[in-house]
């Protein structure tokens, strides 16, 4: 019994590869890249803007979630099952601990708090500001119109096709659970992440938010604004507190108010 803890043990310390961090890496990037930039706009032709809209979400959710199939393939590779004790240790999926002593520290758990109001700071105020450097610079990573969500959501025409359209708030309810939580998070920062260090030292959460900006080939605008809310936002407190959750519940933020515009939407209240 001892023999088989301590195999065990060590291969879930065991350190990826540069090769294999790109490797996964590109399984996450690649798929996405082609989804936003050929499928995507491929099945919207002829398509009115909500209808294009819905089918480059639903298409980048079909992404999201084949990440997730990834995440537990590779789980199920080195941990041997499926069982949640072994998703949970090798995803980092418990209490934040405490950096000095290693044990789960309850009061750990407010540090996501500034996290959340910090990262919608940053949202409302610099990424504007710091998008708008990025796409002067690279005009041709600008996002194209039909391509801006946001943009299309504002059109009254649009707001009076969203009420009482509740298969809408489903597909951003999935796309929102793909995204901050059972994709991304938990392939970048509960697959990843971990098995960093042995390539990049105690800068391996830098790395991890340089990888995870350069992910998002599917909205390349984002790319500067991404970099500082990858780096300090999801990968530092994960790298401080060993624990996935504290970017799960700090990316979910901004998908949580959201899905609350757009019930509103849907409810006829806007």
């Amino acid at each position: 019994m001892t023999r088989n803890i301590s195999r065990l043990s060590t291969r879930t310390e065991e350190q990826y590869s540069l090769g294999k961090i790109l490797s996964i890496w590109a399984l996450a990037a690649i798929p996405m890249g082609i989804i936003g930039w050929v499928i995507t706009p491929a099945l919207s032709v002829g398509k009115d803007p909500l209808a294009a809209a819905s089918t480059r979400i639903w298409a980048l959710t079909v992404g999201l979630i084949w990440q997730f199939i990834l995440t537990m393939i590779i789980v199920r590779r080195e941990e041997g099952d499926l069982r949640w004790a072994a998703i949970q240790r090798r995803l980092w999926l418990n209490a934040p601990l405490d950096p000095k002593t290693g044990e789960a520290q309850p009061k750990l758990w407010w540090w996501v708090v500034p996290g959340i109001v910090l990262f919608a700071i940053s949202g409302i105020v610099l990424s504007p500001i710091l998008g708008s450097i990025w796409t002067s610079i690279f005009p041709f990573f600008a996002e194209p119109p039909s391509f801006a969500f946001g943009s299309i959501l504002e059109s009254p025409e649009i707001q009076a096709q969203l009420v009482g359209n509740w298969s809408f708030v489903i597909m951003m309810v999935l796309l929102s659970v793909f995204n901050t939580f059972l994709g991304e998070e938990l392939l970048f920062r509960g697959v990843l992440l971990p098995k960093m260090n042995g390539i990049f030292g105690k800068w391996d959460w830098v790395a991890n938010g340089l990888l995870f900006t350069l992910y998002h080939i599917h909205q390349p605008w984002g790319f500067l604004s991404g970099l500082l809310e990858s780096i300090f936002f999801f990968a530092l407190p994960v790298k401080r507190f060993r624990s996935t959750w504290m970017a799960i519940i700090i990316h979910s933020g901004q998908n949580i108010f959201f899905l609350f515009l757009i019930l509103g939407l849907v409810l006829g209240l806007a």
